[in-house]
């Protein structure tokens, strides 16, 4: 995209790092915030420059944190006896919203995917493993996501658990809440119902 100023096609080409942001989205934003909301864009570049200066990851769970330990980590009233390791710090936050969990996490920053270059390595598993003996850990809820990759990665760390001698437990999948069997998908359903569950 060429816009007749070389410091505006940087922005462009700098806003286009953005999920889903394409050129012409791009483009607006740049327009936008040059026309109409400079103070605004000023604040955002002071925000982007301190965030991407001191956000580092938490040593402990590999969680964004200012701090070398986070608040998750750090805090007193969470349960050390049950880790919930998740693929993105984004899934952490959904759980924190969504939930009561009260334990603690660890978050891999993707998943098993060696044409990608994620092995072990990458997703700090040797951390895990090191967190796992530590003794304190009774229960690893594994919430990967329900893909190939995070299929594979959640047996991978079902069995890092029984190795330690932690009971892992995944996340249920299948019919949502308030769905009905008509408008739910084939894949869905096949594994709802090879999933199912003895009522008590």
């Amino acid at each position: 995209m060429s816009a007749s100023s070389p410091l505006l096609n940087e922005l462009i080409e700098a806003l286009r790092c953005l999920p889903g942001v394409g050129g012409k989205s791009a483009q607006r934003m740049a327009f936008h915030l040059l026309e109409r909301d400079r103070q605004r864009g000023l604040r955002l570049a002071r925000a982007l420059e301190q965030a991407m200066q001191r956000i580092g990851n938490c040593t402990r769970c590999r969680n964004f944190s200012e701090e070398p330990v986070c608040a998750l980590c750090a805090s007193a009233s969470r349960d050390r006896h049950v880790l919930c390791v998740v693929e993105s710090p984004t899934d952490l936050a959904a759980i924190e919203q969504a939930t009561g969990y009260r334990g603690q996490y660890f978050v891999l920053l993707g998943r098993l995917s060696p044409l990608d270059g994620m092995g072990p390595q990458e997703l700090g598993l040797d951390l895990l493993a090191q967190r796992l003996g530590e003794g304190e850990i009774e229960e690893m809820i594994i919430a990967t996501n329900p893909t190939v990759e995070g299929e594979a990665t959640a047996h991978y760390l079902a069995q890092l658990a029984r190795a330690g001698g932690i009971r892992p437990t995944r996340l249920a999948h299948g019919v949502p809440l308030g769905g009905e069997l008509e408008y739910v998908d084939r894949g869905t359903l096949a594994h709802a119902f090879g999933s199912r569950q003895a009522l008590d």
